[in-house]
C-alpha cells in the first residue's frame, strides 16, 4: 500500500511499474518517498511562516496545506515529466527548466524552517533591534514636546527670577532703614528721625507690591506648571500608545531581517541541505540508468504514436479518395442533357419572377 503511494507519488505508470524488476519499482519507490516527505517539510515551513503571520494555529494549518499541496503537485510534475534519453546532456538540458524550478522551491521551503532553528538567536537580535528603536522612539518624541516645555519652563523661571528680584530689593531697603536707625548707615544718628520714616514708607510701599507680585505669580506659575504638567503627561502618552507598536516588531520580514545579521554559515548549510532534498528526485531521475520502465513507457509511447500516425495517414487517404470521387461525379454530371434543361427552366422562371417583383414594387413607388 505504501509502495504504491509512493509509486504515485513519483509521477509513475504504476500499471508499468507493476510489470518492471523489483529494483524498479524501489528506485520509483524512493523517488516518489522523495517528493513526498519534501511536500511535508514545505507543509511545516509555510505552517509556520503564516504562524508567525497571522498568529492563528487554524489559519495557518490551512494555508501549509495548500502550500504544501501545490509543492508536492510540482515536484510530482518536474519528475514524472523527465523522459529517460540515449544521452545524458538532452536528459540534462531536459531537467534544466526543472532543476532551476527545483532550486526556486527549495529557498522558499528552507527559509522558514532556519526562522524556527535559529529562533533563539533571532529573538536575541529584535530584542537589541526593540531596545534601539523604543530608545530612538523616546528620543524623537522628546524631541516634539522639548521645545514647549522648555519653553513653557523658561517662562516659569523668568516669573521666579522677577520675584527673587523683588525680594532683594525689599531686603536691601530693610537693610537701609534699620542701618538708619542703627546710625550705621545713612545720616549716622541714632533714632528713627526723617529719613528713617522715609526709608521704612519706601520699604514698606515695595513690600506691599512685592506681596501683590507673589500672589500674580504663583497664579501665573500654578497655570504654567499646569500646562507643563499636561505637556509631560502627552509626552509619555504618546511614548506608551507607540510602544506597542515596537513590542510587537515581531514579523516574518522583521524575523528574516533579523536572520540575516547572524552568521551566513549556517543559513547556507540548511539551504544546501533543502537544494539536496529538492534536487534529489530530479538528479536521480536523470542520472540512473535506462531501466525496463523506462524501456517499457517508450515502447508504449512509441506504439501510441504509431497509432496516432496511422489513423492521420488513414484519414488523409480517405480524403483524398472522397475529393477525387467528386470532382468525377460532377464532372460526368456536367455533360448530362436532362439536367442542363432542368436548370435551364429553373433560371428562366427565377429572372421571371425578378422582373415581376420589381415592376410591381416600381408600380407602389409611382402610384
Amino acid at each position: 500500500m505504501i509502495k504504491k503511494f509512493f509509486w504515485m507519488c513519483s509521477g509513475a505508470d504504476t500499471g508499468l511499474l507493476q510489470e518492471s524488476p523489483k529494483s524498479e519499482q524501489i528506485k520509483y519507490a524512493g523517488i516518489g518517498g522523495t517528493v513526498f516527505f519534501t511536500a511535508v517539510m514545505a507543509f511545516v515551513s509555510s505552517a509556520y511562516a503564516l504562524y508567525t503571520v497571522f498568529d492563528n494555529v487554524y489559519m495557518a494549518i490551512l494555508f501549509g496545506l495548500i502550500w504544501g499541496s501545490l509543492i508536492f503537485n510540482l515536484d510530482r510534475f518536474i519528475v514524472g515529466t523527465i523522459k529517460k534519453r540515449d544521452s545524458f546532456w538532452k536528459e540534462f538540458l531536459q531537467a534544466s527548466p526543472r532543476l532551476v524550478l527545483a532550486l526556486i522551491i527549495a529557498i522558499v521551503i528552507s527559509k522558514p524552517l532556519e526562522l524556527k532553528i535559529f529562533e533563539k538567536e533571532i529573538d536575541r537580535v529584535l530584542l537589541e533591534q526593540k531596545n534601539n528603536m523604543t530608545l530612538l522612539n523616546q528620543d524623537q518624541i522628546a524631541r516634539q514636546f522639548t521645545p514647549e516645555i522648555a519653553r513653557v519652563e523658561g517662562e516659569i523661571k523668568a516669573i521666579q527670577d522677577q520675584v527673587i528680584a523683588k525680594e532683594d530689593e525689599v531686603n536691601n531697603l530693610y537693610d537701609t532703614y534699620i542701618t538708619e536707625a542703627e546710625g550705621t548707615k545713612g545720616t549716622m544718628k541714632l533714632g528713627k528721625g526723617p529719613v528713617y520714616k522715609e526709608k521704612r514708607e519706601k520699604h514698606d510701599a515695595q513690600l506691599q507690591e512685592l506681596r501683590q507680585l507673589k500672589e500674580s505669580s504663583a497664579s501665573k506659575i500654578a497655570r504654567k506648571e499646569t500646562l507643563l504638567s499636561g505637556l509631560r503627561e502627552k509626552q509619555k502618552l504618546q511614548t506608551a500608545n507607540s510602544q506597542p507598536i515596537i513590542d510587537g516588531f515581531d514579523g516574518l520580514m522583521a524575523r528574516i531581517n533579523a536572520l540575516e545579521e547572524l552568521p551566513a554559515l549556517p543559513s547556507l548549510f540548511i539551504l544546501l541541505l533543502f537544494i539536496a532534498i529538492e534536487t534529489a528526485p530530479v538528479f536521480a531521475k536523470v542520472m540512473a540508468p535506462k531501466g525496463a520502465y523506462d524501456l517499457n513507457f517508450e515502447e508504449q509511447e512509441d506504439a501510441l504514436k504509431v497509432w496516432v500516425t496511422q489513423q492521420k495517414n488513414q484519414r488523409a487517404s480517405i480524403l483524398e479518395t472522397d475529393t477525387s470521387l467528386n470532382e468525377k461525379v460532377y464532372y460526368d454530371m456536367a455533360k448530362d442533357e436532362e439536367i442542363y434543361e432542368y436548370k435551364k427552366q429553373k433560371a428562366k422562371d427565377l429572372l421571371k419572377l425578378q422582373s415581376d417583383t420589381f415592376y410591381k414594387k416600381q408600380s407602389d413607388v409611382l402610384g
